[in-house]
């Protein structure tokens, strides 16, 4: 009889360490028999990885620190998604071109994320352990409130006006551009042209190795933001993200206002998917109004998740790893489909599968961790050791 020692998932060939890395390694078998089976050649593989990287990173790294202070995933980012959005929507209308256009939208969009992440943080502190479906929920009730917003209160001020106190016929939000309204006069179209901002970021220093074009200025972006959370998690407010996540009555016990630490995260990761969102639609070069920032969190979710980490851990090399694999399945699947059934249609359906199916699992572990974890505590407690 020997008590269990040791840090999992050093020894790879322990059960526990294939359950840390199952879904990595699922992701890695998919992609690595998808590869050959796709045709695709290599140097496109490359150009469309560095690229994805460039445009999705952002976004999965505002997951990080609601998961450091213990709130799991937030899958309410999209309410900063919807912020960026509202502040391009002002940059097209202005047309205002390239980097300063991308600020301007920044500076409209990170004050709306800044305080729909301060709403959310209160909501959230409300339903303590389900933080997830709660944020996933409100996700989806403040989208009405952003259809309402952009179908309606936007428009020409001679057609959407609202009365004030002196009897004057004011607008509400006066849109004046008449290409991105529609015809009836009110409400934005289902499709904007991003022209004026259109991979502006991803053009600012070209770099061309081999004829692989590198978004240099995408990945300047993210490494300063890699440096400002290696930063924050080092300054007293990260610390005690870190100690809420651990266990919030100790926390709360030292002295730690967890509540307002708790809010704190869920502000910084909704301000961080809104330049997130930002950067993701300038590649693109348009924006679908009513419907683009809808699966941000999930698709956000689904590439830490195939990184490796839980809703209870999570590193930068998660990130990267996770956008590298799902993106590369996105890549490869629908063309190894067609090959292999003569219907690209397949493809797309085993793509959408195992993203969700990825999802499910990471919850199924973090569970199944869960509950061992607790067994072996009450084993502890009772004088109980644990056999290798």
């Amino acid at each position: 009889m020997k008590q269990k020692t040791g840090t999992p998932g050093k020894n790879l060939f322990t059960p526990a360490a294939f359950a840390d890395n199952a879904v990595v390694i699922i992701f890695v078998v998919i992609t690595l028999a998808a590869i050959p089976v796709s045709g695709i050649p290599v140097r496109s593989i490359i150009q469309e990885i560095l690229t994805r990287i460039g445009r999705n990173c952002f976004l999965v790294f505002s997951l990080l620190l609601p998961i450091m202070a213990g709130m799991g995933i937030n899958f309410g980012m999209v309410l900063g998604a919807m912020a960026g959005q509202v502040g391009l929507i002002f940059a097209v209308d202005w047309n205002i071109v390239g980097v300063p256009g991308l600020l301007f939208a920044s500076l409209i969009g990170v004050p709306i994320a800044a305080g729909l992440g301060w709403l959310a943080g209160q909501i959230l502190n409300r339903a303590r352990g389900r933080e997830m479906v709660t944020g996933y929920v409100l996700g989806f009730f403040m989208d009405g409130f952003y259809q309402f917003f952009v179908l309606y209160l936007m428009g020409q001020p001679t057609i959407w006006t609202v009365k004030n106190i002196l009897g004057q016929w004011l607008p509400i939000i006066p849109i004046h551009s008449p290409t991105i309204i529609l015809s009836r006069g009110y409400g934005i179209r289902n499709t904007l042209n991003l022209d004026a901002v259109r991979q502006t970021l991803d053009r600012f220093i070209p770099l061309n190795i081999g004829g692989v074009n590198v978004p240099v200025a995408n990945y300047l972006v993210i490494g300063l933001l890699c440096l400002f959370i290696i930063w924050f998690r080092k300054t007293k407010l990260g610390q005690d993200m870190r100690a809420v996540g651990q266990n919030q009555a100790v926390a709360h016990a030292a002295g730690i206002p967890v509540d307002r630490t708790r809010i704190i995260a869920i502000v910084i990761s909704t301000i961080l998917a809104s330049l997130g969102q930002i950067i993701f639609l300038q590649n693109m070069g348009n924006i679908a109004t009513y419907n683009a920032h809808q699966q941000t969190g999930f698709f956000a979710a689904a590439a830490i998740l195939v990184g490796g980490a839980s809703v209870s851990r999570a590193s930068i090399p998660n990130v990267f790893v996770g956008t590298i694999l799902l993106h590369l399945m996105y890549i490869v699947v629908p063309r190894a489909g067609t090959n292999l059934f003569g219907d690209a249609q397949i493809g797309e359906y085993f793509r959408d599968a195992f993203s969700y199916a990825i999802i499910a699992l990471a919850l199924v572990i973090h569970a199944w961790r869960n509950r061992a974890n607790a067994e072996a505590a009450r084993s502890s407690l009772r004088g109980g050791v644990t056999e290798e």
